[in-house]
Parts: structure tokens; C-alpha cells; sequence
């Protein structure tokens, strides 16, 4: 388990690989200013050490890009998919002084931010697809958020049946962590990473 830990954002990672395979073909990478955290989550298609190729693309990506729009990043992740197996990506940026959250995916990786004031889920539907080097249709999302939302993303190797109701009893990003680690079979390589935003 990763943990970052900021005035602005708490997070939990988990990033495992399908049994029986040394490389997951998930990957992720988070970035945290002052100003905004960022994070992406990546799944290869496939699985092994070309899955994990195509995903490895987003991490070196954001380490030099991270202050592009979510939009450029995008861009840059699907030209580097160029000969690879390709990938399904999302990524959101969250502006502390703005109070927003933006986001965008191309493929199956999901993403929900649970409103504990008013008991909502916001669950923005994806680009269905992947990012594969041709030019790729983009749409990207602006949020707000209030103090203490919850966020959770992850890849199709965790199937969760009740995301709302899970995120509902949990409260923290800590618990839901350990709820959502605690109910998976995965038989996949699987990623997620549970959040709260604090300021």
C-alpha cells in the first residue's frame, strides 16, 4: 500500500498483478503540488510485460508534463501508444484553490466522487475504447468539490457490485481502502486508489 498524506488530499493505493504474472499491466501515478494533485491510472490491454509497457507510458509522461492541461496529457499518453498494445486511461486533476476536479477517461477504468453532504455519486460516464495512437475523441469533465468528498478509481480488475453504498459506510478513504481489499477476488491485474479532499 502507498500512502500520500497532504493538507489537501489523503490517498490509498493498491497496485497488484493477475496471479501467476510478475509484471501487472496496470499502472498509475499521482503528482501533488501546493496547487494540485493529479492522478492517472492506467490498464495495458493484455497482460504481462506488454500490458505493462503500454500502461508505463503514464507515469513518465505526468513526471515531465504534469503542469499541461488534462486535455494535452491525454494527447501525449495516446501518441506514445503508437506500435504498443495499447491502453485504457483516466486521469483527473484536482485544483485545490479553484476547488474543482477534472476528469477524463478513455476506456474502462472507473471513477466515482461521493458527496458526503448531500449524499450524491458523481459517476462520469467514459470515452468507451482505448487510447491506441489513432486520434482519439476526448471528453473531458469539470467538477466541484466540497470539503471531505471521497474519491475512488480503479481498473477492471476490482469488480465492486454497490460503489455508493460502500463508499456511504466507509467515510474514509483508510476504511474503504481496507472494505474494498477485503471483498475483491481478483483474478486480474488490479488497481485502485481511495482518496479524500480535504480542504
Amino acid at each position: 500500500m502507498e500512502e500520500i498524506r497532504h493538507k489537501n488530499v489523503e490517498a490509498y493505493v493498491y497496485n497488484a498483478a493477475k496471479k501467476g504474472n510478475y509484471e501487472s499491466g496496470d499502472s498509475y501515478s499521482t503528482v501533488l503540488t501546493d496547487d494540485y494533485f493529479i492522478c492517472s491510472v492506467a490498464d495495458g490491454l493484455g497482460s504481462g510485460p506488454s500490458a505493462r509497457e503500454s500502461s508505463q507510458v503514464i507515469p513518465k509522461i505526468l513526471k515531465e508534463f504534469h503542469h499541461e492541461t488534462i486535455d494535452q496529457l491525454m494527447n501525449r499518453f495516446n501518441m506514445l501508444m503508437l506500435q504498443k498494445r495499447g491502453a485504457a486511461v483516466a486521469i483527473f486533476k484536482v485544483d485545490f484553490k479553484r476547488r474543482t476536479l477534472e476528469y477524463s477517461c478513455v476506456g474502462n477504468i472507473r471513477f466515482y466522487l461521493y458527496r458526503k453532504e448531500t449524499d450524491d455519486v458523481i459517476y462520469p460516464l467514459p470515452v468507451m475504447g482505448y487510447l491506441s495512437g489513432r486520434p482519439q475523441k476526448l471528453k473531458t469533465q469539470l467538477f466541484t468539490y466540497l470539503e471531505n468528498d471521497l474519491f475512488l478509481i480503479h481498473s477492471d480488475g476490482v469488480d465492486l457490485r454497490n460503489p455508493k453504498a460502500m463508499m456511504k459506510r466507509a467515510g474514509t478513504p483508510r476504511r474503504l481502502y481496507e472494505d474494498i481489499l477485503s471483498s475483491i477476488e481478483t483474478g486480474d491485474d488490479a488497481t485502485l486508489i481511495s482518496g479524500s479532499l480535504l480542504h
